[in-house]
C-alpha cells in the first residue's frame, strides 16, 4: 500500500510539474508595443527587449532570429557597434537581413552595406517585389507565419526592417517582436564569438547557425 501511494505522489509531481512546463512555455506574451525615444524609431519592443528576452528563450510556439551578416561591410564601429557577429543570444539562428532586401537608413558613419542578390527588391512606393521564384518560400519556411517571430541585430535596425518586410507581406504584426540589439544584451545566455589570441582577434564562426542563400541555384524572376 505505501509503495503505490509513493508511486501516485511521484506521478503527480511529475505530470505536475510537466504540465507547469508547458504551460509556462506558451503562456501570452504582451502585445507588441514599440517603446519611446531613438529606439522606438527602429521600432524595438517596449517589453520583449535585451533586457527581458532571457524570460522568453525556448518557446515550442516561437522562432528567434538574429537578421546580422557574419561580417557586415558596413562601418559599424562607427557607431559604437561590429561590422563582425561577435557573438549571439543563445536559441537565435542568424538569417542576414541584408540578403532579404536592399539595406536603406543607415546612419551616415557606417556608410554602405551589403550591395549583392537579394530575395526582394523595395519599390518607391514601399511594397516589396520578389526577385526570385523562390523568394517568399524562404521567407515562409525561415519565418512560419503560424510561429510567434523574435527578432534581433546588432543594435535593432536590421530587425526593425525584416518586421517591416514581412508585415508587408502579409504576415501578422501582432505575433512579430523587435528585441533590439545584441550590442546591447547582458543576459546569461550569451554566446560569444569575438575572442583574443595574443594580437589577434578571432571570430569562431562555427559557433552560428548560419541561412546563407544560394542564388545561383534560385530562378530568378524575369
Amino acid at each position: 500500500m505505501k509503495n503505490k501511494v509513493f508511486t501516485f505522489i511521484i506521478c503527480f509531481l511529475l505530470f505536475g510539474i510537466g504540465g507547469y512546463l508547458i504551460f509556462s512555455n506558451s503562456k501570452a506574451l504582451p502585445k507588441p508595443t514599440v517603446t519611446g525615444g531613438e529606439r522606438g524609431i527602429l521600432g524595438i519592443d517596449k517589453n520583449i527587449n535585451e533586457q527581458t528576452i532571457d524570460k522568453y528563450l525556448g518557446r515550442k510556439d516561437a522562432v528567434y532570429r538574429d537578421m546580422r551578416m557574419l561580417v557586415d561591410p558596413g562601418n559599424y564601429a562607427a557607431i559604437g557597434g561590429d561590422s563582425y557577429l561577435s557573438g549571439f543570444i543563445k536559441g537565435f539562428e542568424v538569417v542576414p537581413y541584408p540578403l532579404l532586401t536592399e539595406v536603406k537608413g543607415l546612419p551616415e558613419e557606417v556608410g554602405d552595406s551589403y550591395k549583392g542578390k537579394t530575395l526582394f527588391t523595395q519599390k518607391d512606393d514601399g511594397t516589396y517585389v520578389a526577385n526570385y521564384k523562390e523568394s517568399l518560400d524562404y521567407l515562409e519556411y525561415y519565418f512560419p507565419k503560424d510561429k510567434i517571430i523574435f527578432l534581433m541585430c546588432g543594435g535593432g535596425g536590421y530587425a526593425g526592417m525584416t518586421k517591416n518586410l514581412l508585415v508587408s507581406l502579409g504576415w501578422d504584426k501582432s505575433k512579430i517582436y523587435n528585441v533590439g540589439g545584441y550590442w546591447y544584451y547582458n543576459g546569461k545566455n550569451n554566446v560569444s564569438i569575438k575572442r583574443t589570441s595574443g594580437n589577434d582577434v578571432i571570430y569562431d564562426f562555427w559557433k552560428v547557425t548560419y541561412h546563407d542563400i544560394d542564388f545561383e541555384n534560385m530562378t530568378e524572376v524575369k
